[in-house]
């Protein structure tokens, strides 16, 4: 059943085109996803999709009985609303219902809730309820009498995830829905998008978020759109295809274009009709030719300082606010080449690490040592400042004019900036003009002219599209300073990082070997090894209870059988998960493979878990 239908939409500003002739359909229970390079267009035609801006031309369609949910990335709320108010924005009778039962709790008025009791059962409202304050749990809004114009700009981005999530939309629009979100929340988005029976089109750059909920990939690129039916793995592949054959079809066009050019200049004006169709096949093939293939390469051999041998040292650093602690005496040598990753829930104070070691926050005990050759390089989260008749170029030239490169080699403005992807029709573009995406690209490379060899990144990734953070991790991986990283972008981590630091809370900070994915299988287990212990410790009382029945009863026939498939089953199990144990251990596989082995063993220790439960409760009967 179609959902969505789109037909031949095209939009510009101005001389720009930002697309043309778009034509797609979405059917009910797809799940798609738009990628596309920064500044082509991605919320725009959500905008366009939602009646929110104009189009020149086409037709939209959306299917007339359906409910549709739009979620932007700066979603425009009432600043006096509470967090209350706003989420329950909705006419559905449910949500209405657990919005005044709700305010009675808050008001602790016994009589209204004794009245809405009944009015909740008889719309079969309870599990509404539920599914509310599991919501608003895990994206950290317990305090729902809080005002939206008090939040930060993180907070509000949750409110209206919340009110998007709670619409009971047929169709979900959603745009960025994972920014601003800290690693448990986007993990738990990502189970509860994938098993949603609502169908939804999103923008977002999480690679790891597209792999696992979406079941089509859209491609906006040059200023058309590419369909692709799989998740992000399929997308790649099948792009990679795609840029084969174009490149093959280029190729093949420049030896023809090369044999017609030489006819052509032999030749007379054409007069007869073969002639003159070959002029215009010829101007065809030039067309082809000419085709400029992107490459998307950021280099810069930037002159990095030497690092001495004492970098950055942390001697019983400790950091508080009020009764909330950060840092409780902490110790720490950075070495060489270090490739530290930082995780922990917002507020946990990550950012305020970071301030601390770059001494624009002051520590309350201990001492952090700075090594004299370090240079440090802070990407921080804010956007780029500059005046409003500020050009891209000027951006790079307020530094300097030229870039001193390795070998004495030098870089002009105008070179570097089509080294960091702005093409030369961009350098004269005003910078407030850009998307956030390349104003992000615009500061880091603001950072990097400083030639650091210390490298603070803090949320890199946010607002750049999956192309940009490609070369970016190409970049990073060659640098060869030390490196700290701060990012919700877990395939960024998985690949920049070979430790973490976790923010526990309390003032504890644990160091972990290994990347995000291995923090997360870590974490599994210690989970896991803790309710084994607890349902060991309930086995031993229910033996106990047991023991003290005066008969025992024998198995069924049925329940045999069961018995002796299960350690089948358990055997057969036991000998998957040594296998993949073993590929796990050999250190071949790629971060991706790696993530799919690893979420597969964790189902399988899961299985055998249950079954050896259910085995040992049927082993007592014989």
């Amino acid at each position: 059943m179609n959902y969505l239908s789109v037909e031949n939409l095209t939009k510009s500003f101005g001389e720009r085109i930002i697309f043309t002739d778009l034509t797609f359909g979405i059917d009910q229970g797809q799940k798609v996803a738009i990628v596309a390079k920064n500044g082509s267009g991605k919320t725009t035609m959500l905008r366009c999709l939602m009646g929110l801006e104009s189009f020149d031309d086409g037709r939209i369609v959306f299917r007339k009985d359906i409910r549709v949910a739009f979620m932007e990335q700066t979603e425009l709320m009432r600043e006096d609303q509470t967090i209350l108010e706003s989420i329950f924005d909705h006419d559905l009778p449910e949500l209405n219902v657990i919005k005044r039962y709700n305010i009675a709790v808050q008001n602790n008025d016994e009589k209204t809730l004794e009245n809405l009791y009944q009015e909740i059962t008889d719309l079969n409202a309870w599990d509404t309820e539920v599914k509310v304050q599991q919501i608003l749990s895990v994206l950290k809004l317990e305090d729902t009498s809080q005002i939206i114009g008090s939040l930060s700009g993180g907070q509000k981005k949750r409110v209206a995830l919340a009110k998007v999530l709670l619409s009971d939309a047929d169709f979900l629009l959603l745009d960025e829905p994972t920014n601003h979100l800290d690693l448990d929340m986007i993990e738990w988005l990502e189970g509860y998008l994938a098993s949603s029976k609502s169908t939804i089109l999103m923008v977002t750059h999480d690679r790891y978020f597209l792999e696992v909920v979406c079941d089509c990939i859209f491609e906006l690129a040059d200023k058309t759109i590419y369909k692709y039916k799989g998740n992000f793995s399929y997308y790649l592949e099948k792009k990679a295809e795609r840029e084969e054959q174009t490149q093959a079809t280029v190729e093949k066009a420049k030896n023809t274009f090369r044999k017609e050019l030489d006819w052509i200049r032999r030749q007379p004006k054409a007069r007869g009709t073969k002639q003159k169709a070959r002029v215009d096949a010829f101007q065809d093939i030039k067309k082809v030719a000419s085709q400029r293939l992107d490459e998307d390469e950021l280099e810069l051999p930037v002159k990095m300082e030497r690092l001495g041998t004492k970098i950055v040292e942390f001697h019983k650093v400790g950091k508080a606010f009020g009764d909330k602690v950060i840092l409780k005496e902490f110790t720490y040598n950075v070495q060489r080449q270090e490739r530290l990753g930082i995780v922990g829930n917002n507020g946990a104070g990550k950012t305020t690490f970071l301030k601390m070691l770059l001494d624009q926050e002051p520590v309350d005990s201990g001492k952090i040592v700075i090594g004299e050759t370090v240079v440090f390089g802070y990407y921080s989260q804010d956007l780029i400042k500059v005046p409003d008749d500020f050009k891209v170029i000027d951006v790079v030239k307020e530094v300097a004019e030229y870039i001193p490169l390795e070998k004495g080699r030098q870089l002009s403005a105008a070179q570097l900036l089509e080294r960091f992807l702005f093409p030369r029709d961009m350098h004269y573009n005003f910078v407030h003009k850009l998307s956030g995406g390349e104003k992000r690209r615009l500061k880091l490379l603001r950072v990097l002219m400083s030639n650091p060899n210390f490298l603070i990144l803090d949320e890199p990734t946010n607002d750049l599209d999956i192309f940009a953070m490609a070369v970016l991790e190409e970049y990073l991986r060659n640098f060869q300073g030390c490196l700290i990283v701060v990012s919700h972008d877990r395939y960024f981590m998985d690949k920049m990082v070979d430790h973490l630091f976790v923010f526990e809370g309390s003032g504890n900070m644990r160091d972990i070997v290994g990347n995000y994915t291995d923090f997360r299988k870590d974490q599994t287990t210690q989970k896991r090894e803790s309710k084994n212990l607890a349902s060991v410790e309930v086995k031993e009382v229910k033996v106990e209870s047991v023991a003290k029945e005066p008969e025992k009863r024998k198995l069924s026939f049925k329940e045999k059988q069961e018995y002796e498939q299960i350690e089948k089953d358990l055997e057969k199990l036991e000998a998957e998960k040594d296998t993949i144990t073993e590929e796990l251990s050999q250190g071949t596989k790629s971060n991706q493979e790696i993530y799919e082995l690893g979420i597969k063993l964790g189902k399988i220790v899961e299985e055998i878990e249950q079954k050896t439960e259910r085995w040992i409760e049927l082993a007592e009967w014989i």
